[in-house]
């Protein structure tokens, strides 16, 4: 959903428009708030029968009120993408007037070309346009952004640092670590690191986090996730037994309003990644099977993106370690770790002139 700002972006030039957006999930929402390519957002229930699902209606709605306007469809899933003809049909929306990403995927595989990483798919797509309108009416495209890009509000920037200065961070370097994804948890157990390629054991997490302390210890050290990430968080803060570690579960305003005002961020290949770079943090995201081919997150901003593993390098986590995971942490952080040491050096001089 974070990747859609490109082609949403593309769209607004193209039809000199801002998008109206249907999506799965009340997170759409929250992505999306805002954003300077989107005029509003409807969003449905991922399981919820849509007979009983008011988002369900007010989309049908929308689409019957907006009939004549074009529609890109971005799902892939053929389940998923059955429920979509459903509503489209239901709303009587001519299909003349919709592109759909698995047709246009399949044309172009077809012909030859090669389209890996899914931000030029969806770029790919916002240059298709509908049979029943005259790509001659569009208006051409500026510069096409080729990552997705989100801002945070001055609202939420501000409250995110009220929020720092109340637990006395200000002015100290903040690290942000995601390691959780979506499969990281069931109920109150891990689940299988033979079941999940991106979990990665609580002990390198720990052993990585003594690393970073080591060379910026100033940083505070944030652990990341959705409240049901919330045990490994406190898994992985209890295993390194340091106080410069903290956690926090995170609403996606109060996360992409952290990325804003943090050094770096380490994170397994996994949404908030993709938040990261979307708003210029520097990030290391760790892959497991998925390829950095197709899922390496971009960005706009030209904040530095290393990633580490996945096919054929690698195809679990747990083939990484963590000294491969500091050194590229490095990379990103070399500039500012430089001069702690310096000040730290500086400070002993004048202890030792005292």
């Amino acid at each position: 959903m974070i990747l859609l700002s490109a082609l949403l972006n593309l769209l607004h030039q193209r039809y000199g428009a801002r998008c109206l957006l249907i999506g799965a999930g009340a997170w759409t929402s929250e992505i999306y708030k805002g954003h300077h390519d989107v005029e509003h957002v409807w969003y449905l229930r991922r399981y919820t029968p849509f007979l009983f699902d008011a988002g369900w209606w007010r989309s049908f709605g929308a689409l019957r009120r907006r009939r004549s306007e074009p529609i890109y469809i971005c799902e892939t899933d053929a389940r998923k993408l059955k429920r979509i003809r459903l509503l489209l049909a239901l709303s009587r929306t001519p299909l003349d007037r919709c592109v759909f990403m698995n047709d246009e995927l399949r044309a172009a595989e077809s012909r030859g070309e090669s389209l890996e990483h899914w931000v030029d798919r969806l770029l790919y797509l916002g240059q298709r346009t509908p049979p029943a309108l005259s790509q001659a009416d569009l208006q051409a495209p500026g510069a096409v952004k080729c990552a997705p890009r989100l801002d945070v509000s001055a609202e939420d920037k501000a409250r995110i640092e009220g929020r720092l200065r109340a637990k006395g961070w200000s002015g100290r370097p903040l690290v942000l670590v995601q390691p959780g994804n979506r499969r990281t948890m069931r109920g109150k157990k891990l689940k299988r690191s033979t079941v999940d390629d991106k979990a990665w054991p609580v002990e390198t997490w720990a052993a990585l986090l003594h690393r970073i302390q080591t060379a910026l210890p100033n940083a505070v050290i944030v652990l990341v996730g959705a409240p049901k990430e919330g045990l490994l968080l406190g898994w992985i803060k209890e295993a390194t037994a340091l106080h410069s570690v903290e956690t926090a579960t995170l609403p996606l305003a109060d996360l992409f309003a952290f990325c804003s005002v943090a050094h770096s961020m380490i994170s397994v290949d996994t949404g908030p990644a993709h938040a990261a770079a979307a708003v210029g943090l520097p990030l290391v995201v760790l892959f497991g099977a998925n390829s950095q081919r197709e899922w390496l997150p971009r960005s706009a901003r030209g904040s530095p993106v290393v990633g580490i593993g996945g096919p054929p390098v690698s195809n679990r986590l747990d083939q990484i370690s963590d000294n491969t995971v500091f050194e590229a942490w490095l990379t990103l952080s070399e500039p500012q770790v430089t001069d702690q040491a310096h000040r730290s050096g500086s400070n002993a001089h004048l202890q030792n002139a005292e």
